[in-house]
């Protein structure tokens, strides 16, 4: 797109804000006007988009993943199992992973992510096994090329099975190479500027595979460079025994011996906290990826997501790896979160306005954007436009609530950075016939 090149999306149906009911005027990847219903730009436009049959949301933000899982949906061994038990039998799977493996996986999450509606999209790969030390240098590559935006985390597990931890030897690395390799990445790929499309945090895996010497200079790693911090934490009660174990810690406190209780760590899941935790967490400004498929195929737990929100913490929302959620459909994700969150609270508390929150703005702030998550002027040009025509919206009355209630699973049209990326419910310019057979393939080579 000509930088200067003036987009108007006119009259959405129904906007998730309603000060944008009469659209939005893209410019120079930005959001430059935000228009009421029936106003006009202020300038002549260079393109109109009528959005009167589409529901405009910001581009969802998935604030957790792990884009290579996509290899292992519903892997026989892994089914029916809790997390310790279904990472076991996993671990020496994803052992074998290759590059082109990491390429192909990142594909299939990053156009499955767009097609939902999503424009920004974290990911955790914490696995480098001999000959994939370039996993995250791959994965950049492939976002590029998909001009979807990303905050890769450059995970790892260093706490092996011969120390204690959960992984195989295999899939570990010396502490002393996870650190440079961190420091290496970060000083390419990440951009600090408003409107960056890659930035790099820093993921040590989880408490169960990771030293707490890692921890700690991982976190000082991160203040040097003013990057974010990202890990698994309070997942499940093996893990809070194991902590306790392992460190004579609960996992919070764990946390906050390392030095990462602060506003510039998001966690991924937080179910098991107990009041005082997340008065804790909430004082500190740390927030956390609520993942409600994932939790609830592990059976792990509920997470206090309004409890979490208003002691302070950013709640922000994540598909998680899709061998524990299968999918990477950020806008089924808000549904799942939306009928989940009312097995908890009250239905006046969770609402799909609330949920849709959670998916944009929320994850945002997890990942320390003030740029994006918003219809707002001065914002990324990043939105998705959702049509109703399908058989599980007709009779619907509400249709922003429709959206939510009765199951939207694609978008129609996909902008990033002011960008056209998915148009008619396809993704431009991509042969996704022809990556799904290269998927199937790979995975078939995997599970032998």
């Amino acid at each position: 797109m000509n930088s200067h090149r003036r987009i108007w999306i006119k009259a959405p149906l129904v906007s998730l804000e309603s000060d944008s009911a009469g659209g939005v005027v893209v410019e120079n990847q930005l959001i430059t006007e935000v228009l009421a219903k029936g106003e006009q730009p202020s300038m002549p436009v260079d393109e109109v988009f009528d959005a009167r049959e589409h529901v405009m949301l910001p581009g969802l933000i998935n604030s957790h993943h792990h884009f290579y899982q996509t290899l292992t949906r519903a892997y026989p061994q892994a089914l029916n199992k809790s997390l310790f038990s279904w990472l076991k039998s996993l671990y020496p799977v994803w052992a074998k992973l290759g590059e082109e493996m990491i390429e192909v996986s990142t594909q299939v999450a990053l156009a499955e992510l767009l097609l939902s509606g999503c424009t920004t999209a974290s990911d955790h790969h914490y696995l480098f096994p001999a000959g994939l030390e370039n996993a995250i240098d791959i994965q950049m590559t492939q976002a590029e090329k998909l001009g979807v935006r990303v905050h890769l985390t450059r995970g790892s597990m260093s706490l092996g099975e011969e120390d204690g931890g959960l992984p195989p030897q295999s899939t570990v690395q010396s502490e002393e190479a996870i650190l440079a390799d961190s420091e290496r990445l970060i000083q390419r790929y990440h951009d600090p500027k408003a409107g960056a499309m890659s930035r790099l945090a820093l993921a040590p895996c989880s408490p169960f595979s990771v030293s707490e010497a890692l921890m700690t200079a991982s976190a000082a790693l991160a203040q040097q460079y003013g990057v974010r911090l990202h890990t698994h934490l309070a997942e499940t009660h093996d893990e809070t025994d194991f902590c306790i174990q392992m460190f004579g810690l609960r996992p919070l406190d764990y946390l906050e011996k390392v030095g990462w209780l602060n506003d510039r760590v998001w966690l991924a899941h937080g179910i098991h906290f107990n009041d005082e935790e997340i008065r804790r967490l909430g004082a500190a400004g740390t927030g956390i990826s609520h993942c409600p498929s994932s939790n609830m195929l592990l059976a792990s737990g509920l997470c206090p997501t309004l409890d979490l929100e208003r002691a302070g913490s950013p709640v922000g929302l994540g598909v998680d790896g899709s061998a524990s959620n299968d999918g990477s459909n950020m806008i089924q994700e808000v549904r799942q979160a939306f009928l989940l969150g009312r097995l908890r609270y009250a239905a006046a508390d969770i609402t799909h306005q609330k949920v849709l929150s959670w998916a944009t703005e929320g994850s945002a702030r997890c990942l320390g954007r003030d740029d994006l998550g918003r219809l707002k002027v001065g914002m990324q040009a990043d939105i998705a436009l959702y049509k109703l025509d399908e058989l599980r919206f007709a009779g619907a009355g509400d249709p922003l609530a429709a959206l939510v209630l009765c199951g939207a699973h694609q978008a129609d049209r996909v902008m990033v950075a002011g960008r056209w990326r998915v148009i008619d419910g396809a993704i431009d310019g991509f042969d996704l016939e022809a990556l799904i057979q290269r998927q199937k393939t790979l995975a078939q080579r995997l599970a032998v």
